[in-house]
């Protein structure tokens, strides 16, 4: 919104939620938004809410949902909600490190492939295209099979199959933002390259890539649950969503097992996935919600 639109308007008087961009007032962002803010909190108190140490097997084996058990139990008498709950401990964190990673090392390549093109270009498209010529999580499997099963390696694992996305997005990000007057003007002045690259470049290339790294979020516990669902990633017992779901389905009647931890990978990945659109429509000038101008 423009200066002039709230001339003659007290600042002051302003609520903070009027000052917000008009896309974050959403009803979806802010359930998307709500969702990601309460699966944080849980992950961080996870230890002060959860009832029972989720790894101690008990004798009250395959327990419906009560009183004592919100969500019942599992095939060894372990509470299920507090599983789920420390579950998130073990999701969230990973799925941040998979993109922060895939990030920086897809980023880098690209913006290097982008900016100087040449054989550097072709090199890193070649990689990317090679990984691209496999479906992501056969690849993912595959590379966790040779690894070994295990939390840590499926993360690397995913790493591998992730990078190339934020390489193709970076490198398109700065072949069009390189071709820029401002950028050709700050060569002619006398910057170097790799200073017009970092300093006029990249910055114009960070608001995709923010709106591409929080939708990847999303993708990245679905894909650790997937793996672990599968016997790659989590082992037992380790308190983890997609493992639990592989036990809900070797106990295919007590219906809770399967059902809590399937409802928590719904809900975040939901969130994140709100969230991204949110971001995408904000940092994004050409629309509407992102200029914060109204649509009359």
């Amino acid at each position: 919104m423009s200066e002039l639109a709230v001339a003659g308007r007290p600042f002051g008087r302003r609520s903070l939620l009027s000052r917000l961009p008009s896309v974050f007032r959403r009803p979806l962002t802010i359930v998307g938004l709500s969702v990601v803010f309460v699966w944080l909190v849980v992950a961080i108190l996870a230890p002060l809410l959860a009832p029972y140490n989720p790894t101690t097997p008990t004798s009250q084996l395959l327990m419906a949902p009560s009183g004592a058990h919100l969500f019942g139990t599992d095939e060894l008498g372990r509470d299920v909600l507090s599983r789920v709950l420390y579950g998130a401990r073990v999701s969230l964190p990973l799925a941040f490190l998979l993109v922060l990673i895939s990030l920086v090392v897809g980023g880098v390549l690209g913006a290097l492939a982008g900016y100087f093109r040449s054989w550097v270009d072709g090199l890193v498209m070649r990689l990317a295209d090679l990984v691209f010529a496999f479906p992501a999580i056969v690849l993912a499997m595959v590379v966790t099979a040779v690894l070994g099963p295990s939390l840590r390696n499926a993360v690397l694992a995913l790493v591998v199959v992730s990078w190339p996305r934020y390489a193709r997005v970076v490198r398109g990000l700065v072949l069009s933002v390189g071709q820029s007057e401002y950028v050709q003007t700050a060569r002619l002045l006398g910057a170097s390259s790799w200073r017009a690259l970092l300093k006029d470049v990249m910055p114009n290339v960070v608001g995709p890539v923010v709106v591409l790294a929080t939708l990847d979020v999303g993708f990245a516990i679905l894909v650790l649950s997937a793996l672990s669902f599968l016997g790659l990633g989590a082992q037992p017992p380790t308190a983890e969503w997609g493992s639990m779901i592989s036990i809900g389905t070797q106990n295919f009647q007590a219906w809770w097992i399967g059902t809590f931890p399937g409802i928590a990978i719904f809900t975040v990945v939901l969130g994140f996935n709100l969230l991204g659109d949110a971001l995408r429509d904000a940092l994004d000038t050409r629309s509407s919600w992102g200029s914060g101008e109204s649509s009359h």
